[in-house]
C-alpha cells in the first residue's frame, strides 16, 4: 500500500466530514450566504501567503535539484493564484482596500499555518511536505466530488470548477508522488513523523471549514473556551 494511502486511511472520519461540511454543500448548493464565503476568502488569502512561504521553505531542504524547481514554481503559482483570487472576487465580495488593511486572521488560520511553519522548521522535507499535502488533496477531492454541481452563484461554479481541473488534479498528484518517493527511502520513526504532520494538518482543514462557517474570531473563540471551563466546573 502506498504511503499517502495510509495517510488517507487514517483520516477518513475527519475526510468524511470535511467533504460533507455544510460549507462546502452550501457552495455546492449555491445557497451558501456571501458574506460567510466573503470572510473565508480574506483568511484564505492570509494562509495562502504562508502556504506560498512554505513551498519555498520545502524548496531549500530538497537535495534534488528537481524537487527544488518544482517546489519553487508552487510558490509562485501560489502567490499567483492570491493575486487572482483578489482581483475576480473583490468586486463581487465587496472586498476592499480597508478589509485588506483591517483584516485579522481567525484563530484557525492562525494556528493552520504556524503548523505549516512548525513541520517546515523540522529541517525535513518529508515532514513539510506532508503537512501542505491535505490542502490539496482535499480541496481535489472536494473537486472531484461536485464536479457536475451547477450553483446558481457564478462565484461558486467558478469555485468547483478550480478544484475540479485538470492542472489542479495533476499538482497534486505531483506532491502525493513527492511523498511517497520521500516515504519509501524513510525509516518508520520518520514516516510516523510525517503522518503525524499529515493529520493534524488534515484536521486543520476542517476546522477551517468550521470556522468559515461561523465567522470565527477570537472574542468568539474566548467565549466558547470560557463555556467549556465553565461546564467542566460544574
Amino acid at each position: 500500500m502506498p504511503f499517502t494511502d495510509t495517510l488517507r486511511e487514517a483520516t477518513t472520519d475527519s475526510w468524511k466530514q470535511s467533504v460533507n461540511h455544510p460549507f462546502v454543500k452550501g457552495i455546492a448548493q449555491g445557497d451558501l450566504p456571501l458574506d460567510i464565503f466573503k470572510y473565508y476568502i480574506l483568511q484564505d488569502i492570509y494562509y495562502l501567503k504562508h502556504f506560498g512561504k512554505v513551498h519555498a521553505l520545502a524548496a531549500t531542504q530538497a537535495e534534488d535539484f528537481q524537487v527544488t524547481a518544482m517546489l519553487l514554481e508552487k510558490a509562485k503559482g501560489t502567490a499567483q493564484a492570491e493575486l487572482t483570487v483578489h482581483k475576480q472576487h473583490a468586486e463581487i465580495l465587496n472586498i476592499t482596500d480597508e478589509d485588506m488593511e483591517n483584516f485579522k486572521p481567525a484563530p484557525t488560520a492562525y494556528a493552520y499555518t504556524a503548523h505549516l511553519y512548525r513541520a517546515s522548521l523540522s529541517g525535513n522535507l518529508g515532514q513539510t511536505i506532508a503537512a501542505l499535502l491535505p490542502c490539496y488533496w482535499l480541496y481535489a477531492d472536494i473537486g472531484k466530488t461536485y464536479q457536475d454541481a451547477d450553483p446558481s452563484e457564478k462565484i461558486y461554479k467558478n469555485w468547483i470548477d478550480t478544484y475540479s481541473s485538470e492542472w489542479f488534479h495533476k499538482s497534486t498528484k505531483e506532491q502525493i508522488d513527492l511523498l511517497n518517493q520521500i516515504a519509501a527511502n524513510s525509516s518508520e520513526k520518520e514516516k510516523a513523523k510525517m503522518k503525524e504532520q499529515f493529520i493534524i494538518a488534515k484536521e486543520y482543514e476542517l476546522a477551517f471549514w468550521e470556522m468559515a462557517y461561523t465567522k470565527e474570531d477570537w472574542f468568539s473563540n474566548r467565549q466558547s473556551h470560557h463555556s467549556i471551563v465553565q461546564r467542566h466546573n460544574e
